[in-house]
Formats: structure tokens, sequence, C-alpha cells
């Protein structure tokens, strides 16, 4: 199995790829999304967006870990989509993945992400247009919402999306108008995964291992992506993949069953974070980080709450940094 480490925007950028890559367990991250519009975007702002682009080899672009790094692009415009897929591919972005799951009210006013769920032939022809403008060993995936305001297209899409050559696909398991409601209906996964045929990633609620279980069996899935969870839970892909269970799928890693990370290594996590504050740079950005992380983090870890109260009034990472 895989265990992908999702795109959230404005939350897993390539600081955190890069530390949660390090503990370990995940096999592939995609970026934020790189907004396209009617232009080729410069190396530049595909830099900034994917820093890891800039140490890529012929195997492509990794974390420091050595975990591949996607590309994530969104927008509407089927050729100016495939000459960024283009382009990206050459500067060395382990295959392309396309976003029809944002529900940013914003974007979805920009017809991008979870809007163009509205219109299957749409998703076909950017895929197409993708598939068509990258090598053959390219791997083109794409991440989907169950639908707009309802399912009624969710088979639909997927279908669309496999004619056009994609490689896998990865379903969210609710529909832009849920949001992040729970429940998320796994169920829906599986009924797409039976009408298709290329690879199909879980994603949505996966918070433990009992959850990935869960979702697998539902899903009848075998690789899942997490974004929230990892936020949560730092070691959850391991925890995913080597926890202690009486299942027949228990596994071992370095002869240990792994349980979920001890809050003393969390917070030498967080401590790592506050040292990747850019030289020079006193922006708000950093503390303001490392204060989202921590309202994750505190929906498993009691400590992180006490520690949030303690930091959500401070404005410099030396002033967190000096507190842990």
């Amino acid at each position: 199995m895989r265990v992908v480490l999702a795109p959230m925007e404005g939350v897993l950028d390539h600081l955190m790829r890069d530390l949660l890559t390090k503990v370990g367990g995940y096999d592939l991250c995609v970026t934020e999304f790189v907004r396209v519009v009617e232009q080729v975007i410069s190396d530049r702002a595909f830099f900034r967006a994917c820093p890891e682009l800039k140490n890529a080899n012929a195997y492509g672009c990794t974390t420091e870990a050595g975990t591949p790094v996607r590309v994530q692009l969104l927008g509407q415009h089927p050729t100016c989509m495939a000459d960024n897929a283009a382009k990206v591919i050459e500067l060395g972005s382990h295959g392309i993945d396309v976003n029809f799951g944002c529900p940013s009210k914003m974007v979805n006013n920009n017809r991008g992400g979870a809007v163009l769920l509205k219109d299957p032939e749409n998703l076909y022809q950017i895929v197409s247009a993708i598939k068509k403008s990258v090598p053959r060993e390219a791997i083109v995936s794409a991440k989907i919402r169950l639908g707009y305001e309802d399912k009624t297209l969710a088979i639909e899409n997927a279908q669309a999306i496999e004619a056009a050559g994609a490689n896998e696909l990865t379903v969210h398991a609710r529909t832009k108008v849920e949001g992040y409601k729970p429940p998320a209906h796994w169920h829906w996964i599986a009924k797409i995964k039976q009408n298709i045929n290329i690879p199909v990633i879980a994603n949505g609620d996966i918070f433990t291992f009992d959850d990935a279980q869960k979702c697998r069996e539902i899903t009848n899935c075998n690789d899942l992506m997490v974004g929230r969870g990892a936020l949560m839970l730092p070691n959850l892909a391991q925890v995913i993949k080597h926890s202690d269970t009486q299942s027949v799928t228990k596994t071992m890693l370095n002869g240990q069953e792994v349980k979920a990370m001890p809050w003393p290594k969390v917070q030498a996590l967080l401590l790592d974070y506050t040292e990747c504050e850019t030289y020079g740079d006193k922006s708000k950005y950093y503390p303001n980080r490392i204060k989202q992380w921590l309202k994750y983090l505190k929906l498993q870890y009691v400590e992180a709450d006490t520690l949030f109260q303690e930091v959500r009034t401070l404005k410099t990472a030396e002033d967190i940094r000096a507190l842990l």
C-alpha cells in the first residue's frame, strides 16, 4: 500500500513536507495547487511553489528524505494547463496532479477546483490535453470530490478522467457543498472504483490506524491519502503501515510496532519548524504557521492545547522557540 501526503492549500507547504517525510512512511507528496491562468508560469513561480524542483534529478524531485513530490495544477483551460504541465515536468516534477476538488469559494468563482465537477467534458479535455503534452512515462493523476452540490456525476466524472488517459485518481469522499463535515462517504469511493480500471486513492477522515483499515475495507482501495490527519499525528503514515493490531495486515518497522508519536518528539518537531524561518524574514508567516499546526495537534495531544494558549499572543518565531 501507499500513503500519500495530501495537498492542503496554505497548510502543507514545502517546510511541512520536509518535516513529515523525515518522520517517515510517506510514498508521495502532492504540492499545494499552482494556479494556471492564460500563460506559461515562470520557473521562479514553480520553484516558489515547489522548492524541491531546484534539486531534481533524472528521477524527478524529492524532499530531503527522498520522498517523490508531484506538482498539482489548478485551472480550467486545457491548452494552458497542458503547456504548464509540460513545463513543470521538464523542471523535474514527479508527475502532474490536477486539482478538481478545491472547495474554496474564491477558486470556484474563478472556474477552478470543484466547480469543474459540473462538467465532465471539461475534465476530459483538461486531462487529455495534459496527457498528450507530457512524456508517455510521466504520471498524470487527478483529485476530485464526489461532486459539487450532489453526487449525480461522481461516476461519470471519474470515467471521463480515466478515458482522458489519467494514470490514477484520488477521491475525497465528500461533495464541495459538504466541505469537511463528517462523515466521509467512503462507500461512494467504492462505487467509483467499481466503475473504472485505474488505481483509486481514497481520501477523507483518515485520522487513525482503525480509520485507515475501515476505509480500505469499505473502498477496496489499497492506497490512501491523508492531510489533516498527518497534521494531527505526525507519524500517521507509519502508524497506518505498522501499527499494533491483531489484524493479519500487521507489519513491523525495524522490528518494532509503531505507536502514536509521543509528545516530546512532537515538541522537537515544532522546535525544528521554528528554525525554518528564513534568515532576515521577520514576518508573521512562520509564527502563524506554527499556531496553525498547533490547532491541528491539539486534536490529538492535550499538551498542544496548553502550548497553543501560551504561544497565541507571541509575535515572532524567536519568542516561540524560546518558549519551546
